[in-house]
């Protein structure tokens, strides 16, 4: 039955993974019945709060869950996913999908094989100022991204730079938009205050002429998440973080700036359902496997390149 509540389970409940056993108690197809951690004391402590089972080892979960949210370093991605796929259970995994495009593709074909749905945890798809401005998009032909934040946010992982951290996301939202192939590649970026870059600065010129500019940085004061879409007669301006979003145009003589209605909702919530919601249609969720893998694609030829210009 489509409508039943789906068993659910959350690996891995530091920040961001408790967010997730949250927002799944909110959801009114999905039962929220196990989570586990390594630290069994947090793994206890989200369990007791959302009244579910705790375990230290996920693979205790395999009986009991028929779809999981992965939110464990990157490094235990595929292991992990992997393990649940042969088992039978739908995966959700944060982003980046896996740590190398081989392993991301093996679980594509694995998941593909066993007819399971794989979700990557590309969260600026849910934003509600990407889903406005999506009507409008006709034939993107320069976009510019910027996305910066404070090193020392609890929800920042550590094991790897701003490139897989950070500007995978913008990564993601530019190959949803343009539809072309990336044909060049042009990237800088600085380590600062971690063995990894902090601090990033890409141009990607695709096969139709499109040319994105991204800027990503996890070492400046304040918060950045901004990305500007120009087209031959429109230009659209959005900030994620502050949910605006506007469209400047040409009417005859005049200019005129539309700002655009944004219904207010929580990416993370949407993703999550729409996660459940394609495990129970068994449709193809919006960002699948294949997507997460060409978004990492494309971020690890940027990292190449910021090791061949080490500056």
């Amino acid at each position: 039955m489509a409508h039943e509540r789906l068993p659910v389970g959350v690996v891995g409940v530091g920040y961001l993974g408790a967010l997730h056993a949250r927002v799944y108690t909110q959801l009114k197809r999905a039962n929220l019945v196990a989570v586990c951690d390594i630290d069994k004391k947090r793994a206890k402590k989200v369990a007791r709060k959302y009244r579910s089972w705790y375990f230290p080892d996920y693979k205790s979960m395999f009986d009991k869950v028929k779809a999981v949210s992965i939110v464990v370093p990157t490094n235990l991605h595929y292991k992990i996913a992997k393990e649940f796929l042969e088992n039978g259970i739908h995966v959700l995994i944060e982003k980046p999908i896996t740590q190398t495009v081989e392993e991301a593709e093996e679980l594509t074909r694995l998941a593909e094989e066993k007819n399971l749905i794989i979700q990557v945890g590309h969260i600026e798809r849910f934003n509600p100022v990407v889903r406005a401005v999506e009507p409008l998009l006709k034939d993107p032909r320069f976009i510019e991204c910027h996305r910066a934040g404070p090193y020392m946010k609890k929800r920042r992982v550590k094991d790897v730079g701003v490139v897989l951290d950070l500007m995978i996301h913008d990564i993601d939202i530019i190959l949803s938009l343009v539809k072309s192939e990336v044909d060049h590649i042009e990237a800088v970026g600085v380590s600062t205050i971690s063995p990894y870059e902090d601090t990033a600065n890409v141009r990607l010129t695709f096969k139709n002429g499109t040319i994105a500019d991204i800027i990503a940085s996890r070492v400046t004061k304040d918060e950045i998440r901004k990305i500007q879409i120009s087209q031959e007669d429109s230009l659209l301006v959005m900030d994620y973080l502050h949910h605006d979003a506007y469209l400047i145009k040409r009417k005859g003589k005049k200019v005129i700036k539309k700002r655009l209605r944004i219904k207010k909702k929580e990416p993370l919530k949407m993703e999550l359902k729409s996660f459940i919601a394609s495990v129970q249609s068994n449709s193809k969720p919006l960002v699948s496997g294949t997507e997460g893998a060409r978004a990492l694609s494309v971020a690890m030829a940027i990292l190449d390149k910021i090791k061949a210009a080490k500056l």
